[in-house]
């Protein structure tokens, strides 16, 4: 009997494995393992900001093989699963395109890297069109997590001095230093309303938080400078100012690792391959029977680094 992660309008359950939990698409995938990342958790949950219909199979991540083609590891990030169509917590999954995986990464690594690695890559090579290694600091917020981690080593191995954002500094602050980071501030410092145009101190921002984080961390860019948004931890709302954009020329670049065609994954996953120290990365491993507690921990911000999800 095999296994699959169902969350109905009601509860998660763990049922036996369907043909119709595969989903369509032109090319099977044989999954053997999945990743948690917040929008699983957020899934997990219920949330109705994520799950389009019910009953589904959550899982935003797959890895695992092409049927008939047993050598050829490739992975699916995004592309709707787990929200508009059965994801990965399954061990077969029908697509329609996917990514081959560079081979100097295996299974659980590259379901350790997953969405939020991924996300991570397509951030820092937005931010390298518009930021260079010797123009300032870049912030990297919600730095505990799978983007700002993954995000701090990318940033680090291409030259970037890094400063991390986190709500955990006496936690994880040497965790952070050991990524890279060389300063790590303390999230509280941008977490409420400031003012619209603030110091200059960050060349560049990484964030994956959104609200007050994001409009203060704008607010501190220095001239010509970018900030990638990926993400809404914090919030959707930015309520923020216009100043930064028209009196410094910031630029605001919007990442949607979701429905990114597939030149930009492919440039993402060759960015990981040749500047990700996977060995760095903390990661935990959890069963189908474990996800929805980790989910849980997850959202409860008791979780960091990176989850994989053997099938």
């Amino acid at each position: 009997m095999t296994s699959t992660v169902i969350r109905t309008e009601n509860a998660v359950e763990i049922v036996e494995t369907l043909p119709e939990h595969a989903g369509s698409g032109a090319h099977t995938i044989h999954a053997t393992h999945s990743s948690l990342n917040y929008k699983d958790a957020m899934a997990l949950a219920g949330d109705r900001g994520v799950v389009r219909n019910f009953p589904i199979v959550p899982g935003i991540d797959v890895v695992g093989t092409l049927a008939g083609d047993p050598d050829t590891l490739v992975t699916v990030n995004g592309a709707g699963l787990g929200e508009r169509r059965h994801g990965g917590y399954t061990p077969l999954v029908n697509v329609d395109e996917y990514t081959v995986v560079p081979p100097v990464f295996d299974a659980y690594q590259a379901a350790a890297i997953g969405t939020a690695g991924y996300t991570a890559a397509l951030s820092v090579n937005a931010l390298r069109t518009v930021v260079s290694p010797g123009d300032g600091p870049v912030l990297v917020t919600g730095a505990t997590g799978g983007v700002g981690s993954v995000a701090i080593l990318l940033l680090r191995s291409l030259g970037y001095e890094v400063h991390a954002l986190s709500g955990r500094v006496a936690e994880h602050g040497d965790w952070l230093r050991s990524l890279g980071a060389s300063e790590v501030l303390d999230r509280a410092e941008f977490s409420e309303p400031g003012r619209p145009l603030q110091k200059g101190r960050f060349a560049g921002v990484v964030d994956a938080v959104g609200s007050h984080t994001l409009v203060n961390a704008i607010a501190q860019v220095t001239w010509g400078g970018a900030v990638t948004a990926c993400g809404m931890a914090q919030g959707a709302d930015l309520p923020g100012s216009v100043l930064p954009f028209i009196l410094r020329g910031v630029s605001l670049l919007g990442i949607n690792s979701v429905d990114a065609p597939a030149r930009l994954r492919d440039e993402a996953w060759v960015l990981l391959a040749e500047h990700l120290d996977v060995d760095k990365l903390h990661v935990e491993t959890v069963g189908l029977a474990e996800v929805e507690a980790a989910g849980a921990d997850l959202l409860a911000g008791k979780r960091h680094g990176r989850t994989v999800v053997t099938l």
